[in-house]
């Protein structure tokens, strides 16, 4: 990439940690945005506070960096064991952070007749209660939670910023995507740091919801791959990112406590006291992602909790 600039919204959260080293890997310069402001390696950047809802400051920013890429990937949610806002503060806050912000980065683009290519981090959450499955990018949107209504608005603006005003606007529906840098709230992070915990001796049991509930999980570091294919192919688009495959959480904790030499219906208890919310089985098919761009997981969901585990245990 050599002299290449690149801004990553979002850049302290899983994908944008990964993305900044990808990014500094192939010999870009990587300018962060997070709740912290502005990361970069240039003094005059750095540690600036940024409001990504104010737009004369995100304006003011991206023709100061003048990037080629600009990863959109700021988002609110909450993780689906984690405690729980008021539905009016939930709104408010994915409106805010999933849309607004991002608007505030389109029209930059626009007004300033920047060339850059920006992509936004959409997600699997946008369909709801699907009609059919597996979804692709013809699937009916049908959100059912604050988050899926703010990733789908925030691919409707996508949308409507690349056919009326000329901006290289593209969006990534990605589904479930784990790293060793997923936040102890999402259940398999828990799963895999109670394996590292139990086979140290320092706790005997681990509590889970709904072990039936069925996720498409694929490997991080693939889908922060699939973003850079997406932003660099030839025309902008929506491109589901997913592995085609649903899981359950079962079988997440059977492969997991394996990787340790343990066996799980020894150590996983059921706890329906959890405040698990219900959500419905989501599976993606990316094989128009795999057409266009030519992009492949690399990692299956065994190989994946495998390496997930045997980092934990390496770390602990």
């Amino acid at each position: 990439m050599g002299d290449r600039k690149a801004i990553v919204v979002g850049a302290a959260g899983q994908d944008g940690q990964l993305l900044r080293d990808a990014l500094r890997s192939q010999g870009a310069e990587v300018v962060g945005v997070d709740r912290g402001g502005v990361v970069s390696a240039r003094s005059e950047w750095n540690h600036r506070p940024l409001d990504v809802c104010d737009r004369p400051a995100v304006l003011r920013l991206v023709g100061n960096v003048q990037p080629h890429e600009i990863y959109y990937l700021a988002a609110h949610h909450n993780a689906s064991e984690g405690a729980v806002e008021s539905p009016g503060e939930l709104l408010e806050s994915s409106l805010r952070t999933n849309v607004l912000g991002l608007v505030a980065f389109l029209e930059a683009i626009r007004t300033s007749g920047s060339p850059a290519r920006l992509f936004y981090a959409g997600s699997s959450h946008v369909f709801g209660h699907p009609r059919a499955t597996p979804q692709d990018e013809t699937t009916a949107f049908n959100p059912e939670n604050a988050y899926g209504i703010s990733k789908a608005a925030g691919i409707f603006a996508c949308r409507l910023y690349r056919a009326n005003h000329d901006v290289f606007a593209s969006t990534g529906i990605l589904y479930n995507h784990e790293s060793w840098l997923r936040r102890e709230t999402f259940v398999s992070r828990k799963i895999v740091m109670a394996v590292a915990a139990i086979r140290k001796g320092d706790k005997s049991t681990l509590a889970l919801g709904n072990l039936e509930a069925r996720v498409d999980w694929g490997f991080a570091p693939d889908y922060v791959t699939a973003m850079q294919c997406i932003v660099r192919h030839r025309i902008a688009d929506d491109f589901v990112v997913a592995s085609g495959q649903a899981r359950t959480v079962r079988e997440f904790a059977q492969v997991a406590f394996a990787a340790a030499g343990l066996d799980y219906r020894e150590h996983v208890v059921g706890d329906p006291s959890l405040p698990v919310r219900p959500q419905p089985p989501l599976v993606g098919n990316s094989a128009k992602l795999k057409s266009e761009t030519g992009w492949r997981p690399t990692v299956s969901f065994e190989e994946m909790v495998n390496a997930l585990v045997q980092r934990e245990l390496a770390a602990a």
